[in-house]
């Protein structure tokens, strides 16, 4: 898949994802799940373009997220969306992705994402709550949303990138 068909996918989910999906959610959920849509996005491009597509994507939309939706800090979830998956591309390079394995490392990823990011706003005192009850009350609700998201998304995405893959190997032999 190129860029030229990932970015405006992410940016139909950057919307989605604040405008949509915040509508969707049951009120008795309302403030516990946080979609990290993008995220996921950038997980999936780190397990099939590579470390450096998923590290400037991460930087893009990151920035964008805290510009647009998280106004506490500036740069955390630019830096963490960047880092994480450029991280994932470089461990993760050159192997093959199973759904078990893409499940999985989406699932890793995320409960990293939210945990560093609990600890940043910890400790720049902008959240004051224990991790234990962060975890329970809004780290794995969330968890079981993105990876329900990441599930829904793994058929398509594999389909796009193998075609992709097919036609750069066709493109080769002529």
């Amino acid at each position: 898949m190129s860029m030229n068909r990932i970015v405006p996918i992410m940016a139909l989910l950057f919307v989605l994802e604040g405008a949509l999906v915040p509508w969707l959610i049951p009120d008795s959920f309302d403030d516990r799940i946080i979609p990290h849509f993008i995220f996921v996005m950038v997980i999936f491009a780190a397990l099939y373009r590579g470390r450096f597509a998923s590290l400037m994507i991460g930087a893009g939309f990151g920035l964008l997220q805290d510009i647009v939706y998280y106004g506490h800090m500036l740069g955390v979830h630019f830096f963490l969306m960047a880092i994480i998956g450029y991280f994932t591309g470089l461990l993760l390079e050159k192997k093959r992705v199973t759904l078990l394995m893409a499940i999985s490392v989406v699932g890793l990823c995320c409960i990293v994402y939210d945990s560093v990011l609990f600890g940043i706003y910890y400790v720049f005192r902008i959240t004051n709550a224990s991790y234990a009850w962060s975890l329970i009350h809004y780290i794995l609700p969330s968890l079981f949303l993105q990876l329900a998201f990441a599930l829904a998304l793994y058929i398509p995405l594999r389909r796009m990138f193998q075609s992709r893959m097919s036609n750069g190997a066709d493109d080769e032999e002529e």
